[in-house]
Protein backbone atom coordinates (compact mmCIF):
# COMPACT_ATOMS: atom_id res chain seq x y z
CA UNK A 1 0.00 0.00 0.00
CA UNK A 2 1.47 3.46 -1.04
CA UNK A 3 2.08 5.75 2.25
CA UNK A 4 2.21 9.42 2.50
CA UNK A 5 2.46 12.25 5.10
CA UNK A 6 0.77 14.84 6.35
CA UNK A 7 -1.67 16.99 8.38
CA UNK A 8 -5.72 18.02 7.48
CA UNK A 9 -3.91 21.06 6.94
CA UNK A 10 -1.26 21.46 3.91
CA UNK A 11 -0.05 24.25 2.05
CA UNK A 12 -2.18 26.03 -0.29
CA UNK A 13 -1.56 25.32 -3.69
CA UNK A 14 -1.25 27.67 -6.83
CA UNK A 15 -3.34 27.39 -10.04
CA UNK A 16 -4.58 23.26 -8.73
CA UNK A 17 -8.25 22.97 -7.76
CA UNK A 18 -8.34 23.02 -3.87
CA UNK A 19 -9.69 20.58 -1.94
CA UNK A 20 -10.73 21.38 2.14
CA UNK A 21 -11.36 18.43 4.01
CA UNK A 22 -13.49 17.93 7.39
CA UNK A 23 -13.40 14.48 8.61
CA UNK A 24 -16.05 13.36 11.30
CA UNK A 25 -16.73 10.31 13.22
CA UNK A 26 -14.33 7.43 14.10
CA UNK A 27 -11.07 6.18 13.35
CA UNK A 28 -12.34 3.60 10.87
CA UNK A 29 -14.11 6.41 9.44
CA UNK A 30 -10.67 8.51 9.32
CA UNK A 31 -8.88 5.74 7.60
CA UNK A 32 -11.14 6.26 4.63
CA UNK A 33 -10.67 10.05 4.78
CA UNK A 34 -7.19 9.47 4.46
CA UNK A 35 -7.89 7.25 1.40
CA UNK A 36 -9.65 9.81 -0.41
CA UNK A 37 -6.95 12.32 0.09
CA UNK A 38 -4.29 10.26 -0.85
CA UNK A 39 -6.46 9.51 -3.84
CA UNK A 40 -6.98 13.32 -4.75
CA UNK A 41 -3.33 14.18 -4.24
CA UNK A 42 -1.91 12.02 -6.81
CA UNK A 43 -5.18 13.49 -9.52
CA UNK A 44 -3.35 16.73 -8.83
CA UNK A 45 -6.16 18.42 -6.44
CA UNK A 46 -4.21 20.62 -3.44
CA UNK A 47 -6.09 19.59 0.20
CA UNK A 48 -6.88 21.97 2.70
CA UNK A 49 -8.52 22.34 5.97
CA UNK A 50 -8.75 26.09 5.54
CA UNK A 51 -12.50 25.87 4.06
CA UNK A 52 -12.07 29.62 3.00
CA UNK A 53 -11.12 29.76 -0.66
CA UNK A 54 -11.58 26.29 -1.76
CA UNK A 55 -13.17 25.11 -4.61
CA UNK A 56 -14.50 21.69 -3.03
CA UNK A 57 -15.49 21.36 0.30
CA UNK A 58 -15.53 17.42 1.47
CA UNK A 59 -17.38 16.50 4.14
CA UNK A 60 -16.62 13.06 5.18
CA UNK A 61 -19.71 12.23 7.87
CA UNK A 62 -20.42 9.77 10.77
CA UNK A 63 -24.50 8.66 11.01
CA UNK A 64 -24.37 6.10 13.69
CA UNK A 65 -25.99 8.32 16.07
CA UNK A 66 -27.78 10.80 17.02
CA UNK A 67 -25.25 13.25 18.56
CA UNK A 68 -22.79 12.12 15.21
CA UNK A 69 -25.58 12.87 12.91
CA UNK A 70 -26.82 16.56 13.89
CA UNK A 71 -22.23 17.40 14.17
CA UNK A 72 -22.71 16.12 10.37
CA UNK A 73 -25.95 18.51 9.57
CA UNK A 74 -24.64 21.64 11.44
CA UNK A 75 -21.08 20.99 9.71
CA UNK A 76 -22.75 21.20 6.15
CA UNK A 77 -24.84 23.83 7.11
CA UNK A 78 -21.76 25.97 8.06
CA UNK A 79 -20.65 25.28 4.68
CA UNK A 80 -23.80 25.67 3.38
CA UNK A 81 -23.72 29.45 4.36
CA UNK A 82 -19.82 29.72 3.33
CA UNK A 83 -21.33 28.84 0.00
CA UNK A 84 -24.11 31.21 -0.59
CA UNK A 85 -21.57 34.04 0.73
CA UNK A 86 -18.94 32.68 -2.19
CA UNK A 87 -16.40 32.07 0.07
CA UNK A 88 -16.41 28.58 -0.87
CA UNK A 89 -17.08 26.55 -4.25
CA UNK A 90 -19.22 23.63 -4.08
CA UNK A 91 -20.06 20.65 -1.31
CA UNK A 92 -19.42 17.39 -1.19
CA UNK A 93 -20.65 14.60 1.67
CA UNK A 94 -19.13 11.35 1.83
CA UNK A 95 -19.65 8.67 4.50
CA UNK A 96 -21.88 7.38 6.82
CA UNK A 97 -24.49 10.65 6.39
CA UNK A 98 -25.63 9.99 3.02
CA UNK A 99 -25.29 5.86 2.81
CA UNK A 100 -28.36 6.06 5.83
CA UNK A 101 -29.90 8.65 4.30
CA UNK A 102 -29.17 8.51 0.79
CA UNK A 103 -33.12 9.53 -0.03
CA UNK A 104 -33.42 12.01 2.55
CA UNK A 105 -29.84 13.91 2.22
CA UNK A 106 -30.22 15.82 -1.15
CA UNK A 107 -33.69 17.32 -0.28
CA UNK A 108 -33.15 17.72 3.37
CA UNK A 109 -29.94 19.26 2.45
CA UNK A 110 -29.93 21.16 -0.52
CA UNK A 111 -26.72 22.74 -0.38
CA UNK A 112 -25.15 19.73 -0.76
CA UNK A 113 -23.51 19.61 -4.37
CA UNK A 114 -22.34 15.47 -4.16
CA UNK A 115 -22.59 12.43 -2.09
CA UNK A 116 -20.79 9.23 -2.05
CA UNK A 117 -21.76 6.54 0.46
CA UNK A 118 -19.47 4.00 2.17
CA UNK A 119 -18.90 1.92 -0.67
CA UNK A 120 -17.43 4.80 -2.76
CA UNK A 121 -14.92 6.23 -0.87
CA UNK A 122 -12.44 5.20 -3.64
CA UNK A 123 -14.53 7.01 -6.48
CA UNK A 124 -13.96 10.24 -5.25
CA UNK A 125 -11.82 11.95 -7.85
CA UNK A 126 -14.35 11.03 -10.50
CA UNK A 127 -17.55 12.28 -8.25
CA UNK A 128 -15.45 15.59 -8.18
CA UNK A 129 -14.15 15.68 -11.51
CA UNK A 130 -18.28 14.98 -13.03
CA UNK A 131 -19.10 18.09 -10.40
CA UNK A 132 -17.00 20.27 -11.62
CA UNK A 133 -18.44 19.95 -15.41
CA UNK A 134 -22.21 19.87 -14.67
CA UNK A 135 -24.52 21.95 -12.70
CA UNK A 136 -26.92 18.89 -11.57
CA UNK A 137 -26.22 16.77 -8.16
CA UNK A 138 -24.32 13.76 -8.58
CA UNK A 139 -24.36 10.88 -6.49
CA UNK A 140 -22.64 7.56 -5.87
CA UNK A 141 -23.73 4.76 -4.01
CA UNK A 142 -21.53 1.66 -4.42
CA UNK A 143 -21.30 -1.93 -3.17
CA UNK A 144 -21.03 -1.59 1.01
CA UNK A 145 -20.09 -5.55 0.79
CA UNK A 146 -17.23 -4.71 -1.58
CA UNK A 147 -13.83 -5.90 -0.66
CA UNK A 148 -12.56 -3.62 1.99
CA UNK A 149 -10.47 -0.90 -0.62
CA UNK A 150 -6.65 -1.65 -0.59
CA UNK A 151 -6.11 2.20 -1.60
CA UNK A 152 -2.75 4.30 -0.23
CA UNK A 153 -3.46 6.33 2.62
CA UNK A 154 -2.29 9.82 3.23
CA UNK A 155 -1.62 9.51 7.28
CA UNK A 156 -2.98 12.60 9.08
CA UNK A 157 -1.83 11.50 12.93
CA UNK A 158 1.00 11.81 13.64
CA UNK A 159 4.62 10.69 12.29
CA UNK A 160 4.80 7.85 15.50
CA UNK A 161 1.53 6.87 15.23
CA UNK A 162 -1.37 5.78 12.88
CA UNK A 163 -4.14 3.49 12.62
CA UNK A 164 -4.08 -0.01 11.06
CA UNK A 165 -7.86 -1.14 9.74
CA UNK A 166 -7.96 -4.90 9.51
CA UNK A 167 -11.60 -5.85 8.59
CA UNK A 168 -14.87 -3.72 7.48
CA UNK A 169 -18.21 -3.83 8.51
CA UNK A 170 -20.32 -5.97 11.50
CA UNK A 171 -21.91 -9.39 11.24
CA UNK A 172 -23.22 -9.14 14.87
CA UNK A 173 -26.64 -6.86 14.98
CA UNK A 174 -26.53 -5.53 17.47
CA UNK A 175 -30.38 -4.34 18.35
CA UNK A 176 -29.37 -0.72 18.86
CA UNK A 177 -26.96 -0.49 16.26
CA UNK A 178 -26.75 0.30 12.49
CA UNK A 179 -23.75 0.01 10.70
CA UNK A 180 -23.98 -3.42 8.95
CA UNK A 181 -26.98 -1.55 7.02
CA UNK A 182 -24.16 1.67 6.60
CA UNK A 183 -21.21 -0.36 6.39
CA UNK A 184 -22.16 -3.79 5.29
CA UNK A 185 -20.96 -7.23 6.56
CA UNK A 186 -18.07 -8.28 8.13
CA UNK A 187 -15.31 -8.34 5.73
CA UNK A 188 -11.75 -8.97 6.53
CA UNK A 189 -8.62 -8.04 4.47
CA UNK A 190 -6.12 -10.87 3.56
CA UNK A 191 -3.00 -10.93 6.28
CA UNK A 192 -0.35 -10.27 3.50
CA UNK A 193 -1.88 -6.93 2.76
CA UNK A 194 -2.23 -5.92 6.23
CA UNK A 195 1.48 -6.77 7.28
CA UNK A 196 2.95 -5.33 4.30
CA UNK A 197 0.95 -1.90 5.51
CA UNK A 198 2.11 -2.61 8.67
CA UNK A 199 5.76 -2.67 7.25
CA UNK A 200 5.31 0.33 5.08
CA UNK A 201 4.19 2.38 8.20
CA UNK A 202 6.98 1.45 10.28
CA UNK A 203 9.17 1.42 7.84
CA UNK A 204 8.20 5.20 7.57
CA UNK A 205 8.80 5.72 11.31
CA UNK A 206 5.79 4.84 12.98
CA UNK A 207 5.99 2.83 15.98
CA UNK A 208 2.85 3.07 17.31
CA UNK A 209 -0.13 0.85 15.33
CA UNK A 210 -3.48 0.89 16.30
CA UNK A 211 -5.31 -2.32 15.15
CA UNK A 212 -9.01 -1.40 14.69
CA UNK A 213 -12.35 -2.76 13.48
CA UNK A 214 -15.96 -3.09 14.06
CA UNK A 215 -14.90 -6.53 15.62
CA UNK A 216 -10.97 -7.74 15.77
CA UNK A 217 -12.16 -10.81 17.32
CA UNK A 218 -13.79 -11.71 14.41
CA UNK A 219 -10.57 -11.44 12.46
CA UNK A 220 -10.23 -14.11 9.16
CA UNK A 221 -13.40 -15.97 9.53
CA UNK A 222 -15.08 -14.99 6.63
CA UNK A 223 -11.86 -15.23 4.66
CA UNK A 224 -9.81 -18.17 6.03
CA UNK A 225 -12.83 -19.83 7.18
CA UNK A 226 -11.62 -19.42 11.06
CA UNK A 227 -10.65 -16.74 13.10
CA UNK A 228 -6.49 -15.23 12.85
CA UNK A 229 -6.07 -12.68 14.72
CA UNK A 230 -3.54 -14.40 16.91
CA UNK A 231 -2.08 -15.34 13.65
CA UNK A 232 -1.82 -11.61 12.51
CA UNK A 233 -0.65 -10.25 15.80
CA UNK A 234 2.12 -12.85 15.61
CA UNK A 235 3.30 -11.03 12.27
CA UNK A 236 2.80 -8.03 13.85
CA UNK A 237 4.68 -8.86 16.71
CA UNK A 238 7.62 -9.80 14.38
CA UNK A 239 8.13 -6.04 12.96
CA UNK A 240 11.36 -5.56 14.00
CA UNK A 241 11.24 -1.59 14.76
CA UNK A 242 7.48 -1.99 15.52
CA UNK A 243 7.06 -0.84 19.48
CA UNK A 244 3.44 -0.45 20.40
CA UNK A 245 0.54 -2.37 18.92
CA UNK A 246 -2.94 -1.59 20.72
CA UNK A 247 -6.16 -3.22 20.23
CA UNK A 248 -9.67 -1.79 19.49
CA UNK A 249 -12.22 -3.56 19.67
CA UNK A 250 -12.61 -6.83 21.06
CA UNK A 251 -15.93 -8.70 21.40
CA UNK A 252 -15.49 -10.09 24.70
CA UNK A 253 -17.15 -13.75 23.82
CA UNK A 254 -14.63 -14.44 21.26
CA UNK A 255 -11.32 -13.40 23.86
CA UNK A 256 -10.29 -17.13 24.35
CA UNK A 257 -7.01 -18.34 26.80
CA UNK A 258 -5.30 -18.62 23.65
CA UNK A 259 -5.62 -15.15 23.08
CA UNK A 260 -5.07 -13.55 26.43
CA UNK A 261 -2.26 -16.15 26.61
CA UNK A 262 -0.50 -14.10 23.50
CA UNK A 263 -1.53 -10.56 24.89
CA UNK A 264 0.64 -11.45 28.15
CA UNK A 265 3.64 -13.12 26.37
CA UNK A 266 4.12 -10.69 23.60
CA UNK A 267 5.77 -7.01 24.97
CA UNK A 268 4.64 -5.59 21.63
CA UNK A 269 0.77 -6.07 22.11
CA UNK A 270 0.16 -3.35 25.06
CA UNK A 271 -1.95 -4.49 28.43
CA UNK A 272 -4.69 -1.99 26.99
CA UNK A 273 -7.90 -4.16 25.93
CA UNK A 274 -10.87 -2.08 24.63
CA UNK A 275 -13.96 -4.62 25.12
CA UNK A 276 -17.04 -2.82 24.22
CA UNK A 277 -19.69 -5.17 26.71
CA UNK A 278 -22.97 -2.49 26.57
CA UNK A 279 -24.35 -3.67 29.54
CA UNK A 280 -24.24 -6.07 32.32
CA UNK A 281 -27.70 -7.10 32.93
CA UNK A 282 -28.37 -10.65 31.41
CA UNK A 283 -32.18 -9.30 30.36
CA UNK A 284 -30.58 -6.38 28.75
CA UNK A 285 -27.80 -7.80 27.00
CA UNK A 286 -30.45 -10.06 25.47
CA UNK A 287 -32.45 -7.71 24.45
CA UNK A 288 -29.45 -5.72 23.13
CA UNK A 289 -28.59 -9.27 20.67
CA UNK A 290 -25.57 -9.55 22.55
CA UNK A 291 -23.90 -12.92 22.90
CA UNK A 292 -22.32 -12.62 26.27
CA UNK A 293 -24.37 -12.80 29.64
CA UNK A 294 -23.20 -11.05 32.87
CA UNK A 295 -20.79 -13.84 34.17
CA UNK A 296 -19.60 -14.50 31.23
CA UNK A 297 -18.12 -11.00 31.70
CA UNK A 298 -17.26 -10.90 34.73
CA UNK A 299 -15.21 -14.16 34.56
CA UNK A 300 -13.58 -12.67 31.36
CA UNK A 301 -12.46 -9.87 33.51
CA UNK A 302 -11.30 -12.23 36.49
CA UNK A 303 -8.93 -14.40 33.81
CA UNK A 304 -7.75 -11.04 32.26
CA UNK A 305 -6.72 -9.10 35.68
CA UNK A 306 -5.25 -13.16 36.64
CA UNK A 307 -3.49 -13.52 33.87
CA UNK A 308 -2.07 -10.08 32.77
CA UNK A 309 -0.61 -8.15 35.27
CA UNK A 310 -1.54 -4.10 35.40
CA UNK A 311 -3.99 -4.78 32.28
CA UNK A 312 -5.71 -1.64 31.61
CA UNK A 313 -9.39 -2.20 30.33
CA UNK A 314 -11.68 -0.04 28.77
CA UNK A 315 -14.90 -0.43 27.32
CA UNK A 316 -18.47 0.80 26.73
CA UNK A 317 -21.35 1.27 28.56
CA UNK A 318 -25.35 2.25 26.92
CA UNK A 319 -27.72 3.51 29.51
CA UNK A 320 -31.35 3.31 29.29
CA UNK A 321 -32.14 0.92 26.79
CA UNK A 322 -36.33 0.21 27.00
CA UNK A 323 -36.49 -2.69 29.17
CA UNK A 324 -34.01 -1.06 31.90
CA UNK A 325 -35.42 -0.62 35.25
CA UNK A 326 -34.43 0.44 38.17
CA UNK A 327 -33.34 -3.25 39.14
CA UNK A 328 -31.31 -3.01 35.79
CA UNK A 329 -29.54 -0.07 36.14
CA UNK A 330 -28.65 -0.79 39.90
CA UNK A 331 -26.68 -4.06 38.74
CA UNK A 332 -24.52 -1.97 36.34
CA UNK A 333 -24.31 0.59 38.79
CA UNK A 334 -22.56 -2.36 41.10
CA UNK A 335 -20.97 -3.49 38.56
CA UNK A 336 -18.99 -0.82 37.65
CA UNK A 337 -18.12 -0.37 41.57
CA UNK A 338 -16.77 -3.51 41.77
CA UNK A 339 -15.27 -3.72 38.29
CA UNK A 340 -12.81 -0.78 38.62
CA UNK A 341 -12.68 -0.26 34.98
CA UNK A 342 -9.93 2.08 34.24
CA UNK A 343 -11.45 3.33 30.69
CA UNK A 344 -14.96 3.59 30.12
CA UNK A 345 -17.25 5.67 27.74
CA UNK A 346 -20.97 6.07 29.03
CA UNK A 347 -23.60 6.56 26.41
CA UNK A 348 -27.23 7.28 26.52
CA UNK A 349 -29.36 5.19 24.78
CA UNK A 350 -31.52 7.02 21.57
CA UNK A 351 -33.53 5.03 20.07
CA UNK A 352 -31.48 4.55 15.85
CA UNK A 353 -34.12 4.47 13.03
CA UNK A 354 -33.93 1.23 10.97
CA UNK A 355 -32.89 -0.63 14.63
CA UNK A 356 -33.99 -3.74 15.88
CA UNK A 357 -34.53 -1.50 19.35
CA UNK A 358 -36.08 1.21 17.56
CA UNK A 359 -39.11 -1.26 17.66
CA UNK A 360 -39.19 -1.57 20.92
CA UNK A 361 -41.69 0.73 23.53
CA UNK A 362 -39.94 4.65 23.87
CA UNK A 363 -38.10 5.13 26.85
CA UNK A 364 -38.06 8.29 28.38
CA UNK A 365 -34.89 9.77 27.05
CA UNK A 366 -34.60 11.63 29.97
CA UNK A 367 -33.72 9.21 32.20
CA UNK A 368 -31.62 7.29 29.44
CA UNK A 369 -29.53 11.03 30.19
CA UNK A 370 -29.77 11.04 33.78
CA UNK A 371 -28.45 7.37 34.14
CA UNK A 372 -25.48 8.25 32.15
CA UNK A 373 -24.39 10.89 33.98
CA UNK A 374 -24.86 8.79 37.15
CA UNK A 375 -22.77 6.49 35.52
CA UNK A 376 -20.40 8.94 34.10
CA UNK A 377 -19.65 10.35 37.64
CA UNK A 378 -19.14 6.81 39.12
CA UNK A 379 -16.73 6.11 36.26
CA UNK A 380 -14.86 9.33 37.26
CA UNK A 381 -14.49 8.68 40.29
CA UNK A 382 -12.87 4.96 39.85
CA UNK A 383 -10.54 6.29 37.44
CA UNK A 384 -9.21 9.52 39.14
CA UNK A 385 -8.85 6.64 41.81
CA UNK A 386 -6.19 4.42 39.31
CA UNK A 387 -4.71 7.93 38.15
CA UNK A 388 -3.75 8.83 41.66
CA UNK A 389 -2.54 4.73 41.94
CA UNK A 390 -0.03 5.53 39.02
CA UNK A 391 1.64 8.06 41.04
CA UNK A 392 5.27 6.98 41.64
CA UNK A 393 5.15 4.66 38.86
CA UNK A 394 7.54 4.52 36.11
CA UNK A 395 6.46 4.53 32.73
CA UNK A 396 7.37 4.19 28.94
CA UNK A 397 5.90 7.85 27.30
CA UNK A 398 5.22 8.76 23.84
CA UNK A 399 5.84 12.08 23.39
CA UNK A 400 3.27 14.02 21.10
CA UNK A 401 4.30 17.22 21.34
CA UNK A 402 4.87 20.65 23.59
CA UNK A 403 3.06 22.88 25.95
CA UNK A 404 6.23 25.08 25.89
CA UNK A 405 8.57 26.33 28.53
CA UNK A 406 10.13 22.46 29.11
CA UNK A 407 6.25 20.83 29.24
CA UNK A 408 5.65 18.33 26.91
CA UNK A 409 2.30 16.03 26.38
CA UNK A 410 2.09 12.37 25.50
CA UNK A 411 0.72 8.76 26.23
CA UNK A 412 1.55 5.78 28.30
CA UNK A 413 0.36 2.27 26.97
CA UNK A 414 -3.08 3.40 29.32
CA UNK A 415 -3.92 6.19 27.21
CA UNK A 416 -5.10 5.66 23.53
CA UNK A 417 -5.42 8.77 21.18
CA UNK A 418 -8.58 10.75 21.22
CA UNK A 419 -10.21 9.10 24.13
CA UNK A 420 -7.77 8.93 27.05
CA UNK A 421 -6.12 12.28 27.30
CA UNK A 422 -2.22 12.85 28.07
CA UNK A 423 0.50 12.77 30.42
CA UNK A 424 1.90 16.41 31.34
CA UNK A 425 5.86 15.70 31.12
CA UNK A 426 8.69 17.94 32.32
CA UNK A 427 12.28 17.55 31.92
CA UNK A 428 15.02 18.71 29.11
CA UNK A 429 16.42 17.04 26.04
CA UNK A 430 13.08 15.75 25.38
CA UNK A 431 12.05 14.86 21.75
CA UNK A 432 8.69 14.97 19.63
CA UNK A 433 7.23 11.90 18.36
CA UNK A 434 9.38 9.60 20.54
CA UNK A 435 9.92 7.53 23.63
CA UNK A 436 10.59 8.78 27.21
CA UNK A 437 11.11 7.03 30.51
CA UNK A 438 8.66 9.25 32.98
CA UNK A 439 7.80 8.79 36.30
CA UNK A 440 4.15 9.97 37.40
CA UNK A 441 4.39 12.59 40.00
CA UNK A 442 0.84 14.25 40.24
CA UNK A 443 -2.94 12.97 39.37
CA UNK A 444 -5.32 15.92 39.24
CA UNK A 445 -9.10 15.77 37.93
CA UNK A 446 -8.26 13.60 34.94
CA UNK A 447 -4.73 14.94 34.09
CA UNK A 448 -1.20 13.21 34.93
CA UNK A 449 1.83 15.04 35.54
CA UNK A 450 5.13 13.14 35.51
CA UNK A 451 9.00 14.15 35.13
CA UNK A 452 11.56 12.70 32.88
CA UNK A 453 13.90 10.02 33.87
Amino acid sequence: MNIKYGKLTTKKGGANRRVGVVSLGCAKNLINTEQMMYLLGEAGFDITSDMEGVDIALVNTCGFIDSAVSEAIETIIGLGEMKESGLIGKIVVSGCLPERYKNEIMIELPEVDAVAGTGSFDEIVCVIDELSGTDEKVTRFGDINSPVSETGRYISTSPAWAYLKIAEGCDNCCAYCVIPSIRGRFRSRPVENIVAEARSLVGRGIRELIVIAQDVTMYGKDIYGKRKLTDLLTELNAIEELKWIRLHYLYPDDIDDNFIDLIAEYDKIIKYLDIPIQHINDAILARMNRRSSGESIRALFRRLRERIPGVVIRTSIIAGLPGEGEEEFEELCQFLTEAKLERAGIFPYSAQEGSAAALMDRPDSGIAVERAGLLADLQSRIMDNYDKSRIGSEVTVLIEGSNGSGSFFGRSFAESPDVDGYIIVKGSGILVNEFTEVRITAASEGVLTGEKI
